[in-house]
């Protein structure tokens, strides 16, 4: 019996991560296609789209995936859908500020999700503007540390894009973020990539103006729960949040 048990847990997780990847795949796909709508299905004079696909191509979307969302979106290929962009916003336990992005074609079902997840995981629905005041658009561009067996350093990094002035360069420990004016992220990642670097993904985002500390790691668990119910919707694109987790606070959800 427990042999199968065991059978049956790792089947299960393996389920839970397949539909995970199956929803990345649907949401980088929509970005390739809003994309190419947007600008135009020419990775060349589209450096939206280009970074669109380098993202999917990074996660291993297939190339043909790829391709019919650039035809749809440009109009090439029937089948493309109108999507709009969606703000929502939401306070989580411990007062976190939460931003929720929506890229939908129904916007009755995009809110009805959005409320649901919201509220059935001990989170409220917050006025607009109320959330979004405190997080600022800023242009990220991710470098890993290790590339061809060689070790990137900040100043690397810096040099490199000087003249696309950056404004931070954050140490995530594997990686580094190159954080600028989301004016500035396409020449930002033309410079890590004239200087000979590979980067990760380069995108804007939101970033908040200061974070909000957990004090607990139920706090944090709860937080989890929020998000992982949005991000389970199709309709999300992505979730901000300006939580601040303590060190002691990671050490034991690592150990959990």
């Amino acid at each position: 019996m427990s042999g199968h048990s065991k059978w049956a847990t790792t089947k299960h997780k393996k389920a839970v991560i397949d539909a995970k990847r199956g929803k990345l795949f649907a949401k980088l796909i929509k970005n390739v296609e809003v994309a190419a709508r947007l600008g135009g299905g020419d990775p060349s004079g589209n450096p939206t789209l280009f970074d669109a696909i380098q993202k999917a191509k990074k996660n291993s979307v297939p190339n043909d995936n790829i391709d019919r969302a650039v035809k749809r979106g440009s109009g090439a290929e029937g089948g493309g859908a109108n999507y709009d962009t969606v703000m929502y916003e939401a306070y989580g336990p411990a007062g976190v500020a939460i931003l929720i992005e929506c890229l939908t074609d129904n916007r009755n079902r995009a809110i009805s999700d959005v409320r649901v997840a919201v509220t059935r995981n001990g989170a409220t629905m917050a006025d607009g503007g109320s959330v979004a005041r405190i997080f600022a658009r800023k242009g990220v561009v991710i470098v890993s540390k290790q590339q061809d067996g060689k070790q990137v350093t900040e100043d690397d990094l810096l040099e490199a894009t000087l003249d696309a002035e950056p404004e931070d360069v954050v140490d995530n420990g594997e990686t580094f973020e190159v954080v600028s004016d989301p004016s500035q992220v396409v020449a930002v990642r033309q410079a890590v990539q004239a200087a000979g670097l590979d980067y990760d993904s380069a995108e804007v985002e939101f970033r908040a103006d200061f974070d909000q500390p957990v004090s607990s790691v139920d706090e944090a668990q709860k937080l989890f729960r929020v998000i992982d119910a949005l991000e389970d919707s199709d309709d999300v694109q992505n979730v901000y949040t300006n939580v601040d987790i303590p060190d002691d606070i990671a050490s034991q959800l690592d150990e959990d």
